[in-house]
């Protein structure tokens, strides 16, 4: 595994070299030792697994609150979707910034997502499939989401979006004077 920080404090991308012969291939998708300058203490405590069928839907951009805030590694198994994170962070330099990676079977791979960070995705070719690995079990009473369009972000999402889930569609825009979650 090679490990590429990004310009957002805790994010990274994580590229997977799968060992390939005339079987097919094998690749490890998570080893705490290699991982553990980003995942630290924390325990990956939840794996889901959502599969998108419709090529420019959207699905995000979600979030926990503290104190269930969780660090996101996610991986497209089957498919392509370009996969977007967003800092809110109260106190990040990149507060409010943006980052985006193409995420696909065949390039394996994999986006982390630090606590404080909302994260969605646009899929990009027909029934993709998306592996979550969480480090705080799912508690809705700490959900959050962000509009997939907020104009304070002005993410530039890669194709027309064609499917949100009702509650995207009626998920709020970042106040005006949104200061950001204090971790």
């Amino acid at each position: 595994m090679k490990i590429f920080p990004l310009e957002i404090a805790g994010a990274a991308v994580v590229e997977t070299t799968p060992f390939l012969d005339q079987r097919g291939s094998f690749a490890r998708l998570c080893c705490q030792r290699e991982l553990g300058e980003i995942i630290g203490h924390r325990k990956i405590v939840q794996i889901n697994t959502s599969m998108t069928k419709a090529v420019g839907a959207v699905r995000g951009l979600h979030f926990q609150r503290p104190p269930k805030a969780e660090m996101k590694l996610v991986r497209c198994v089957r498919g392509a979707v370009w996969d977007v994170l967003v800092d809110l962070r109260r106190d990040s330099p990149t507060f409010k910034k943006w980052h985006a990676e193409e995420l696909s079977a065949g390039n394996a791979k994999m986006m982390v997502i630090p606590e404080g960070c909302a994260h969605g995705f646009q899929v990009l070719s027909p029934d993709s499939e998306m592996l979550y690995l969480h480090t705080e079990f799912y508690c809705p009473e700490f959900g959050g989401r962000v509009k997939f369009d907020d104009p304070q972000l002005r993410i530039q999402w890669p194709l027309e979006v064609t499917e949100l889930s009702e509650a995207d569609k009626d998920g709020p825009q970042l106040p005006a004077d949104y200061k950001g979650l204090l971790l």
